[in-house]
C-alpha cells in the first residue's frame, strides 16, 4: 500500500518542490510571459488599428477617385458639347457662305443672261433695220410706175424671204 498512499515526508517534499518551482516561475517566468503576452496583444491591437486606418484611407481614396472621375466625366461632357456647338456653328457658317456664294453666282449668271439677251435683241433690231433699209433701197431703185411692176417686185421679195 505504500505505492498507493505516499508517506507524509514525500508529500511534504513534493509540495515544497512544487511551491519552490511555482515561486521561481512566478518570479522569473510568469512576469516576462505576461509582459510578452501584453506586448503581443498591444502589437495586434496596433496592427488592427493600422489596418482600420488603412481601410478608412482606402475608402477615402476610393471616394476621392470617384469624385475625380465624376468631375472628369463632367468636364469631358462639357468639352464634347462645346465641340459639338462649335462644329454646328462652323457648318452653319459654311452653309451660309455657300448660299451667299450661290446667290452671287446665280445673280451674276442672270446678269450675263440679261446682257446676252439684250445683245441678241440689239442684233435682231440691227438686222431688221438693215433688211428694212435694203428693201427700201430696192424699192426706191426700181421704178414703181405700174401695178404689174409692183406685184412682180412683191413676189420677188417673197421668194427672197423664203430662201433666207
Amino acid at each position: 500500500m505504500d505505492l498507493i498512499i505516499p508517506s507524509a515526508g514525500l508529500i511534504f517534499w513534493q509540495l515544497f518542490g512544487f511551491l519552490a518551482l511555482l515561486f521561481i516561475l512566478v518570479k522569473f517566468a510568469w512576469k516576462p510571459m505576461l509582459a510578452s503576452l501584453a506586448e503581443r496583444e498591444a502589437s495586434i491591437d496596433g496592427a488592427l488599428k493600422l489596418a482600420e486606418q488603412a481601410r478608412n484611407e482606402m475608402a477615402n481614396l476610393k471616394a476621392e477617385n470617384e469624385k475625380l472621375l465624376q468631375e472628369a466625366r463632367l468636364e469631358r461632357d462639357v468639352i464634347l458639347s462645346k465641340a459639338h456647338e462649335a462644329s454646328l456653328k462652323m457648318i452653319e457658317a459654311a452653309k451660309s457662305e455657300s448660299s451667299k456664294q450661290g446667290a452671287l453666282l446665280i445673280a451674276s449668271a442672270k446678269a450675263v443672261i440679261e446682257t446676252e439677251k439684250k445683245a441678241a435683241l440689239t442684233e435682231v433690231k440691227n438686222q431688221v433695220a438693215l433688211l428694212t433699209l435694203e428693201v427700201t433701197e430696192k424699192l426706191l431703185r426700181k421704178k414703181l410706175g405700174d401695178d404689174k411692176a409692183q406685184v412682180e417686185l412683191v413676189d420677188q421679195f417673197i421668194k427672197d424671204l423664203k430662201l433666207n
